[in-house]
Formats: structure tokens, C-alpha cells, sequence
């Protein structure tokens, strides 16, 4: 029986999970759309992982992302971390000598300085679209091209023309002035690409010490266009890991590994979880001042979990392991 080790990144727009081995290297990678329903997407994906891996057993469970609490909670895992630290770990991994981790997402993106492997600084940008996956996906529909050749296009550029990338309202309107005085879609995609990369440098990068070697991850990390625009904004090589797109999974399952090792046990409830029936309300507690929003969980008529609550109230009403996790 193989022994492995589950990572898994529940975000807004997607849920990614990942096993890995005793030498970390990963087995079995999942992308999944979350919808609005990361429980029921957790389900699948470790159902799927289920039903593809055979006999194997798994060791740890780690989790991240913003919906990392809940995540802990369904699975029962060892650590939970945010998405700077499981996304730098990954970084390490792959690059061990890694000074700057560039990373764009489809809604949210980051960056993230080391020193002799330790997180010295970072940045995330969760507002402006016009620095994410999701707006070039947008323009590629408007440009009538698939996203995956984007980048292939924005290379085969002669003469890019300066698109304006502060806000993404501006470089679509923009975009589409430039394609009424005529430029080919060569030219206006790489001036996207050269957009979205000037705004990342201008916001999330300012002030921030961008050393090499970079490592460029996210799912926008596949776009060649994108990696070459940054290549020439910072002069120098970056570096894309295999696993681009699940690194903060990645980085929770190492994690969890390293976890598990230290205690000499796990928390994992089991991949029969995929056959219980959970539920998620919330409960406005008017009890105080805080009027806090209590979360809470149901698998199968069992509250397992609470949090949200100040003073404690609701989540000490639960007692033993579960309450633990929330």
C-alpha cells in the first residue's frame, strides 16, 4: 500500500487538490471549478482521487486558500495555512534557491519575497482585475481566440502597441481603440500581456526587492506571453515549475507531511467523508455588541464545527476533536 500525503487550495474560483509521496513528488493533481460549492467540489475531487490512485493510504491532510477553514473541518487536516506560506514552501521545492515567487491567479494574485528560504516580504492584490487570470480570459472572448493560445499570439508580435493596464475597465476600452485604428490582434495581445505585467509591477511589485531566480506560478503562469513580458520587464530568466497551477496545494501537502512526521499521527477523517451529507448556515448572534455571523456545519444532522464567534460561546459549546478543527 503507497503511502501519500493531501494538499488541497480551496479558493473562490477554483479548488485544487494534490497527492504527493514520501519524496514529494506529486501523484495525482485535481482542478476544479469551485461554483459557489466548495463542499460539494471537495467531495468530488477526493471521490475522484478515490477512484483513480488504487490501494493507497493518506498520511496527512493540509489545507489553504480562503476557503482553507472549511476545508480543515470536512477533511480533518494537520495544518492549515495561508496561501503565502504553502505557495513559497512550493516554491522551495521546485527552486530551491528561489529569491521572488510571481503569482497569478484567476481572481487574486501575489508576490512574495525570500531569503535563504524564509519569507522576508509580500503583497497580494485582491481588488483590481485588470492584474488577474480572468481579464485576459475576457479579452481573449472579446478577440474571438482561445486563452491557450494567447501567449503564442502575443510572441508572433512585431510591433505591440502600449495598451493602458491600470484598471481593467480602461485597457478593454483602450483595446478596442486600438483594434478600430487598425493594429492586428498580434500586436493588441501583446500589449495586453505587457499591460497586465506593467500593472503587477506597478502595484503589488512596488517597492518590493525583485531579485532572481524568479519563480512564476498560477494558472496564468501556462501563458508564454505573459512569461515573456515579464522576462523583458525585469531582464531576467523566470522560472515555471511543472505544477504551475496547484503550487499552494502542493505547498499544504509538504506541509502536512512535515506535520504528521512531528506528531506521529494524523487527523484525516478518511475518504468516506465523499458519503456524508454537510450543510453550512449561518447564525446572527445578537447576544453582544459584536453581533457576530456564526458559521456552522452539519454532516448528516451533526453540528462538527463553528466559528465566527468573538467570545468563544459558540465554538466552545462543541466539544472533542472537531471543535478543535473549527
Amino acid at each position: 500500500m503507497e503511502n501519500y500525503y493531501l494538499g488541497v487550495d480551496v479558493g473562490s474560483v477554483s479548488t485544487n487538490l494534490v497527492l504527493i509521496d514520501e519524496n514529494n513528488k506529486v501523484v495525482i493533481k485535481k482542478y476544479l471549478r469551485t461554483q459557489g460549492k466548495p463542499i460539494k467540489v471537495l467531495q468530488k475531487g477526493l471521490n475522484d482521487i478515490k477512484q483513480k490512485s488504487g490501494n493507497f493510504k493518506i498520511k496527512g491532510v493540509g489545507t489553504t486558500g480562503s476557503g482553507r477553514q472549511l476545508a480543515s473541518v470536512i477533511l480533518g487536516s494537520d495544518i492549515v495555512k495561508n496561501e503565502i506560506t504553502t505557495h513559497a514552501v512550493a516554491a522551495i521545492h521546485f527552486k530551491k534557491d528561489v529569491k521572488t515567487v510571481l503569482e497569478i491567479g484567476g481572481q487574486d494574485s501575489k508576490i512574495i519575497t525570500l531569503k535563504d528560504s524564509i519569507v522576508t516580504d509580500f503583497a497580494m492584490n485582491t481588488v483590481c482585475a485588470a492584474g488577474t487570470g480572468s481579464f485576459l480570459d475576457r479579452q481573449a472572448a472579446r478577440l474571438g481566440i482561445d486563452i491557450k493560445d494567447f501567449g503564442n499570439y502575443a510572441l508572433n508580435s512585431k510591433n505591440p502597441v502600449r495598451i493602458a493596464g491600470r484598471c481593467a475597465v480602461f485597457a478593454e476600452s483602450d483595446m478596442i481603440h486600438k483594434q478600430q485604428l487598425g493594429h492586428n490582434q498580434e500586436d493588441i495581445i501583446r500589449g495586453l500581456c505587457e499591460a497586465l505585467v506593467r500593472n503587477y509591477l506597478n502595484n503589488i511589485g512596488k517597492g518590493k526587492d525583485i531579485k532572481p531566480p524568479i519563480v512564476f506560478q498560477g494558472g496564468v503562469a501556462a501563458n508564454v506571453g505573459i512569461k515573456k513580458a515579464f522576462e523583458n520587464a525585469l531582464q531576467t530568466e523566470i522560472y515555471i515549475p511543472k505544477h504551475h497551477d496547484v503550487m499552494g496545494a502542493i505547498g499544504s501537502a509538504i506541509l502536512s507531511k512535515e506535520e504528521v512526521k512531528k506528531k506521529g499521527r494524523s487527523k484525516f477523517k478518511g475518504v468516506n467523508i465523499t458519503d456524508l451529507n454537510y450543510k453550512v448556515k449561518g447564525i446572527d448572534c445578537n447576544d453582544c455588541a459584536n453581533m457576530c455571523e456564526i458559521i456552522e456545519i452539519v454532516a448528516d444532522k451533526k453540528t462538527i464545527a463553528r466559528w465566527g464567534d468573538k467570545c468563544g460561546k459558540w465554538t466552545n459549546a462543541l466539544k472533542g476533536e472537531d471543535q478543535e478543527l473549527a
